[in-house]
């Protein structure tokens, strides 16, 4: 299944949301948008794409009622998601965790283009396995730019055959948090500042914190 999501945040008015296949978005607020499964996935095979534009003047807050969970399928154990920001305004991203259960694999690709006056938060957290579960893998690309230019390429593997993968040690569970321009976090991980402005604050454990 390939689920599509287009969200065009406005300027003193609600967001134009339009939505193809298993995902669903629905304004729960005038700058809050909430994604939503409509069917289980993604599941081995799946593609999952979400486009969201805050031009000037507009704010958005991007978030979503549950965690999602990613489960192999019947063919295909891998199935991918990728995620485009192009941000003039003020831009929240705050998503429930991904959690990879049993033996699948999560493909995240995520691209944000920032303007002059744009404002981006982007908060990614990922669990390998579910309760007794630790074989599933996930890998996520953030690439950011501001002005054109380039801010930030990072990349995290987590889980079976990653390359941090360690039978004595290994994470399995991660966040993420980008923040552009601001700089201060609250925040149990490491924190680096950038070169071209804002911050990324990164942790890696055995399970996500509470």
């Amino acid at each position: 299944m390939h689920s599509r999501i287009l969200v065009l945040a406005q300027p003193g008015r609600l967001p134009r949301l339009e939505c193809h296949g298993g995902l669903a978005a629905r304004a729960t607020l005038p700058d809050t948008v909430h994604l939503v499964s409509a069917a289980a996935t993604p599941l081995g095979g799946d593609t999952l794409s979400v486009r969201v534009v805050v031009p000037a003047g507009a704010r958005l807050r991007l978030c979503s009622v549950a965690a999602t969970v990613v489960l192999p399928g019947a063919h295909s154990a891998i199935s991918r998601s990728a995620f485009a920001f192009e941000v003039a305004g003020v831009l929240e991203v705050d998503l429930e965790p991904t959690v990879v259960a049993a033996d699948a694999v999560h493909e995240s690709v995520v691209v944000a283009a920032v303007e002059a006056a744009g404002e981006l938060r982007l908060r990614e957290r990922v669990q390998i396995g579910r309760s007794g579960e630790d074989h599933g893998r996930w890998s996520g690309s953030l690439r950011v730019d501001v002005k054109g230019q380039p801010l930030l390429r990072h990349r995290i593997e987590l889980g079976a055959g990653s390359p941090a993968d360690d039978a004595l040690g290994a994470p399995r569970a991660c966040i993420s948090e980008l923040r552009y321009p601001e700089t201060t976090f609250d925040h149990p991980g490491t924190v680096l500042e950038l070169a071209g402005g804002g911050a990324l604050a990164t942790w890696q454990g055995g399970r996500l914190p509470a």
